[in-house]
């Protein structure tokens, strides 16, 4: 009862309900977070039993992401995992990220780069995991991936104020920071649409935002 999970969730009917049935094999404190969407979201998520949050407006993943672990701080959570609504994160690794937290304050996930990630993905998450270590010194396989723990202590000092996602890495700009100690996870990824999320021109944004957290921030 010590951990939560928190999935935002943006027009998420085909694939919500499997995620959170997969979700409760293994944590039962479940947090949803409806990033205003338009299609049954909602109504799938009140009819499972899960902590359901909602946004009148989509505001983007991390502002849905950080709606859903402000919540779990009040909550008294020791430990939060996140995780994509879509399927593309296999619920089946929660065990290890809890077993990680026991030891240090953040776990990323790193998706295998193989053929099923999309070659423009491949090519920007290396690029953005280069600059990511010569700015903030911290050396991750894979700065993109959304599915992470953290314990709510290191939640505090990672809070990001990025509302898209670039959340990802402005919390990776802040966990270098505060120097927490950090390890990694090697995860399966389902791409069942290959152009959603990150695109080439976010990539863009977020290096250039990266610049500006090291040095200006």
């Amino acid at each position: 009862m010590n951990t939560a999970v928190v999935i935002p969730a943006y027009n998420e009917e085909k694939t919500l309900r499997d995620v959170i049935h997969a979700v409760k094999k293994y944590v039962q404190n479940i947090i949803v977070v409806d990033d205003g969407s338009h299609d049954t979201t909602e109504s799938i998520a009140q009819e499972e039993d899960v902590t359901f949050l909602k946004h009148a407006v989509n505001l983007g993943k991390g502002a849905a992401l950080k709606t859903g672990c402000d919540y779990a701080v009040t909550q008294n959570i020791h430990k939060i995992i996140v995780l994509d609504a879509d399927g593309q994160h296999d619920p089946e690794k929660i065990p290890e990220f809890i077993e990680k937290l026991k030891h240090v304050d953040l776990v990323f996930g790193h998706r295998t780069l193989g053929t099923a990630m999309p070659f423009v993905l491949r090519f920007g998450n290396a690029f953005i995991n280069k600059t990511t270590k010569i700015l903030y010194g911290i050396n991750i396989k894979d700065t993109q991936c959304g599915y992470r723990g953290f314990t709510t202590d290191t939640y505090k000092k990672i809070r990001w104020n990025a509302s898209d996602y670039s959340m990802e890495s402005e919390m990776i700009a802040l966990a270098g920071r505060h120097k927490v100690s950090y390890a990694q996870i090697p995860i399966q990824t389902i791409y069942a649409d290959k152009y959603k999320g990150t695109t080439v021109l976010d990539g863009v944004s977020i290096v250039m935002k990266m610049f500006l957290w090291r040095f200006f921030k």
